[in-house]
């Protein structure tokens, strides 16, 4: 049983699953901090409010407190916009440098200059029209 045990925890995927939650749980930390300490206060001061908790609707006696909503919608808009401008499109980015140009596959069809079909590039006569072609190399 124990062997079993070691034998599940060694595997490859656990242990990239493990790294993965580590490494995402500091890079959330790292992304919230930017949004609470930098991007939240440079909008209070932009705005004049740095919160929007204080925003309640009254009904029949019931507190509605859309202000936290507010709150947790601007939180979510600007972690999205956090990690898709400063993760998402340098990593692209860099991606396609180390990548390079993606190579253009050769051309497997030519036009007849007869009937102008696209026929395949081996062809000696149009499969349309009849007409003899050159035979591309």
């Amino acid at each position: 049983m124990i062997k079993g045990f070691r034998d599940f925890i060694l595997r490859g995927n656990v242990v990239d699953l493990a790294v993965a939650v580590i490494i995402g749980a500091a890079f959330g930390a790292v992304v919230t901090a930017l949004t609470t300490d930098i991007i939240t206060p440079l909008m209070a001061a932009i705005i004049g409010k740095p919160s929007f908790g204080a925003l309640i609707l009254t009904v029949n006696g019931g507190k509605v407190l859309y202000g936290d909503f507010l709150n947790a919608v601007i939180d979510f808009v600007l972690k999205a916009s956090v990690v898709y401008f400063f993760i998402v499109i340098p990593v692209g980015y860099l991606l396609a440098k180390v990548k390079g140009p993606i190579p253009t596959a050769p051309p497997v069809t030519k036009v007849c200059s007869e009937c102008l079909s696209d026929i395949p590039i081996a062809a000696k006569r149009c499969k349309f029209c009849g007409e003899p072609v050159a035979v591309l190399a």
